[in-house]
């Protein structure tokens, strides 16, 4: 006799429904998993093999032939998330329990003694179940508080084999999950770094508002020690908050990463990613031998910092851009070929030359002109041409960082940026996967973006004057728009418009 147990695997962001079959039948002693396992999975039989002798029941090397088949099988399974549906399975074709199957899906991985340890992908399992119609989800305790995000379906958590063997033969009850408050979930966060302990740099910080408003990229280029590093690790001060559907999929990435802590069912601040120079191109854009979630994907809807950009490898760099031309990398592999959304605003910080004073009016550059352009090309051309606002960033004078004079708040600048994000989010309302300026495409311009005769003069003398190339003029556009909606303006005026050409690339 043979039996099913639902189950799920995950590919990329989605989740698929698999069926978990078991038969068994008298011979010698084997345990086969087929339907495209991976190792991880192969390795389930020892794990289920001592839990199920644990908890008391017959085991299945006492059992003969045993063929486990997860379907469908040309779909490739991997970890430990059917070790529970295995076991339950094997009890289920036994007959050492009986109960009914059908409307529940099953994960969790086995300890030896059957305990039901958490996994990663529960929330986009969970919210595939919702979407089959699944009627009830049974999860590892700790992960129970991340299913229950998803409403309209009942969560079980399950903390070992035998309690949940009894709940599901009727002799135990164990309560479904609470849904989850997310008023209190999506609480005002407090931020360790506030924009009125920097002192000074005014025009940097007006172009990191300009940046949190619209989602532009922002370039930083000074001596070091001129605070770089600190404006960028207090931009996510100013940046507006999570919408639900923002933190939905912020969650379903960390939680298919491993990276969503146990005790956060929901991700509910924008996510803050600084890897350091050293970091490979896979760990980078995602990837391994079966595709995983890289930085610039953990980074999405939030800030992915880049400091000392010129020492990343130029080939490193260079996969970055068709993420930041279109939000999102696919990833190729022999066995397949996955999407990850990567919508991030990058932050970038560099020294102008190796010894870092050659745009220091009062210190002297020690490097010649020939290893200065060296240093500058590693950074290659249609990357900097991606990015939409760089900006000088000077070293303090003395006075600037005694005076007492405070400047203005994060929460103060968060004020104009959330209302600056309601007015493109109104703007965009009725237009799929656009919720910042910085995401226009041309058909977008041209409808949001119109602009007058003096305007049009401005640009076409810049453009020619600068010459910069047809992505550099669109994206100046798309600056130009968010300035005008943090002034309060339906129309881009000239000054809106001068500010953004501003930001443009200079020859250092």
């Amino acid at each position: 006799m043979s039996s099913k147990v639902l189950s799920a695997t995950t590919l990329g962001l989605s989740s698929h429904l698999v069926e978990v079959e078991a038969d068994t039948h008298s011979g010698m002693y084997v345990f086969s998993i087929v339907g495209l396992p991976d190792a991880t999975v192969k390795e389930s039989k020892d794990r289920v093999n001592a839990a199920v002798k644990n908890c008391g029941f017959k085991p299945p090397h006492r059992c003969g032939h045993v063929t486990v088949n997860l379907a469908p099988a040309d779909i490739r399974k991997e970890g430990p998330i059917y070790d529970l549906p295995i076991a339950l399975g094997f009890l289920l074709t036994t007959k050492q329990v009986d109960f009914d199957a059908s409307d529940k899906l099953f994960v969790g991985e086995l300890s030896l003694d059957g305990k039901i340890r958490p996994v990663n992908g529960v929330l986009p399992i969970a919210l595939m179940a919702k979407e089959k119609n699944v009627a009830e989800i049974i999860v590892p305790k700790e992960n129970a508080g991340e299913a229950s995000i998803v409403k309209g379906i009942k969560v079980i958590p399950a903390d070992n084999l035998n309690d949940l063997v009894s709940y599901l033969v009727g002799k135990k009850k164990i309560a479904p999950h609470p849904e989850q408050d997310l008023q209190k979930i999506f609480e005002p966060q407090k931020y360790h770094l506030d924009m009125i302990h920097v002192k000074g740099q005014e025009h940097a910080k007006r172009a990191l508002e300009i940046a949190a408003a619209g989602g532009h990229n922002v370039l930083f280029s000074g001596p070091p020690g001129s605070g770089k590093t600190l404006l960028a690790k207090t931009f996510p001060s100013i940046l507006p908050p999570l919408t639900f559907s923002e933190a939905l999929e912020i969650t379903k990435i960390f939680s298919i990463a491993g990276k969503l802590p146990r005790e956060i069912s929901l991700v509910s601040q924008r996510p803050f990613r600084s890897p350091h120079h050293s970091a490979s191109a896979v760990s980078l854009v995602g990837g391994g031998q079966f595709p995983r979630p890289g930085e610039i994907s953990l980074a999405h809807r939030g800030t992915l910092f880049l400091d000392e950009f010129p020492e990343f490898s130029r080939s490193v760099l260079e996969n970055l851009r068709q993420p930041l031309e279109d939000g999102m990398i696919a990833v190729s592999r022999a066995q397949a070929t996955l999407s990850f959304p990567a919508r991030f605003t990058l932050i970038a910080a560099m020294n102008p030359c190796p010894c870092g004073n050659a745009t220091d009016p009062e210190k002297l550059c020690s490097c010649s002109p020939s290893s200065i352009i060296k240093y500058q090309r590693k950074i290659s051309g249609p990357i900097l041409d991606r990015i939409d606002i760089h900006i000088e960033v000077p070293r303090m004078k003395f006075e600037k960082l005694t005076s007492e004079k405070a400047g203005e708040s994060s929460e103060q600048i968060r004020e104009r940026v959330i209302a600056a994000r309601e007015r493109q989010l109104a703007r965009f309302k009725n237009i799929e996967g656009v919720i910042a300026n910085s995401e226009m495409q041309n058909e977008q311009l041209k409808k949001f973006c119109v602009l007058g005769e003096k305007e049009l003069e401005l640009l076409r003398r810049a453009v020619n004057q600068l010459q910069l190339s047809a992505r550099a003029y669109h994206r100046i556009i798309k600056i130009a728009r968010t300035i005008a909606d943090l002034a309060g303006s339906e129309n881009i005026e000239v000054p809106h418009l001068a500010e953004a050409i501003q930001y443009r690339q200079r020859q250092i």
